[in-house]
Parts: C-alpha cells; sequence; structure tokens
C-alpha cells in the first residue's frame, strides 16, 4: 500500500512534491491527518502506474540505497498477467531507471524453485502445483517443467488483506478502543496460521468453544 496526501493538498501541489510512504510507513502515516491509503496493485493486477512507479522508486533509492543503472532487477508477475503489464514494467524500468537489465518470471515457478532449499523436497524438478496466497488474490497453479498451464489455473479474489479486513471487523465488532487497520494487520501476523488439517481444527473448537469465541 502508499499513503498520499488528501486529494485537497494534492490540488494545490503537483504530485512531485507531495510526500509518499509504502509499506508499514503508509499504513502509519494514514492513520494520522491528511493522509489516506492507496493500493496501486488489486486483485494481483496493477491498477495505478503512477503510484506503482512511486513504490518501485522508493523501493530503490530509499529502501535498497542503489543507483539502478549499475543492478539487475528480478520481478515478479501473476499468472496470466497481461502482456500490456509487462510492457508498462519493462518501459518504467528502462526509462524512468535505466536499469542495467531485468528478468520478470511467474510467482509460481520461483515458490518451486525456492522450494528446493528445504531438506523435505528429494525431486528438485520445475514441476509441481503451488498455491499463492498474496495481498489481493489466491491462485492454483500448476507448472511443468517451468512452464504454467494457464488454461487449468484456478483464482479466487479473496487473500491476506481480506483477512486484515475481516480481523478489523471482529475488533470493531467487539468494541474494541483500537481497531485500525495497523492493528488488525499486527494480530494477523502474530496469530493466523494456515491449519495443516481442518478437521483437527474444529475439532479443538468443538472441545473449548469459549477459547475461541
Amino acid at each position: 500500500g502508499g499513503a498520499g496526501p488528501s486529494s485537497n493538498l494534492s490540488s494545490k501541489r503537483g504530485t512531485e512534491d507531495l510526500d509518499f510512504y509504502i509499506g508499514d510507513e503508509a499504513i502509519s502515516a494514514a492513520s494520522g491527518p491528511g493522509y489516506s491509503l492507496h493500493y496501486p496493485i488489486r486483485h494481483g493486477q496493477i491498477e495505478n502506474w503512477d503510484h506503482m512507479e512511486r513504490f518501485w522508486s522508493n523501493s530503490i533509492f530509499k529502501y535498497l540505497r542503489v543507483e539502478p543503472e549499475d543492478h539487475y532487477f528480478l520481478l515478479t508477475e501473476p499468472p496470466l498477467n497481461p502482456p500490456e503489464n509487462r510492457e508498462n514494467t519493462a518501459e518504467i524500468f528502462f526509462e524512468s531507471f535505466n536499469c542495467a537489465g531485468m528478468y520478470i518470471a511467474v510467482q509460481a515457478v520461483l515458490a518451486l524453485a525456492a522450494s528446493w532449499t528445504s531438506s523435505k523436497v528429494t525431486d528438485r524438478s520445475l514441476t509441481g502445483t503451488v498455491i499463492d496466497s498474496g495481498d489481493g488474490v489466491t491462485h492454483v497453479i500448476p507448472v511443468a517443467e517451468g512452464y504454467v498451464i494457464g488454461s487449468s489455473i484456478k483464482s479466487i479474489p479473496i487473500a491476506g488483506r481480506d483477512i486484515t479486513y475481516f480481523v478489523q471487523s471482529l475488533l470493531r465488532d467487539r468494541g474494541e478502543p483500537d481497531s485500525s487497520l495497523k492493528t488488525a494487520q499486527d494480530i494477523k501476523e502474530e496469530y493466523c496460521y494456515v491449519c495443516p488439517d481442518i478437521v483437527k481444527e474444529f475439532s479443538k473448537y468443538d472441545r473449548d468453544r469459549e477459547r475461541f469465541a
């Protein structure tokens, strides 16, 4: 997410003069006056390219503190990403940032490659099924020898951000004094998990309902 000053301020100043924050800083800034929270990516697709370029710029110059012309960049993309999105990304990195080179890979393929670092993985190939649940969308992606089988991809527009909003709604329903998005996100990251066995999970709830109330 990215935070930018509210519209009444942006009407008085050019976009290049405004303060922008990303990540946790954006959420913190949005809790105060004069700032609002914006998400350049919705359900896995870039919707606001100006904000996305700001996000990349802050990441490169403020956090990585590198000169793009001296480095190569590896970027990820969701499955079935429209070709024009890839072209826009390349245009920004080569023309705006003047990077030395870049490679755009599908997230699921990189996830399979990353699984090789686990001692439990014996078959180190780029063939498998990846469940990729990010911030805005969840995909189930079959990969064969490094190639995504696009016709068999399944997706639902529910992911991490929806869980954050759900936790926030629970806080509000209980009348908690702090039901901010930042608090809900902290609770999600600290206490939420993916259960390996849903039947056992419900059994725990049935045995001790007061604990989960």
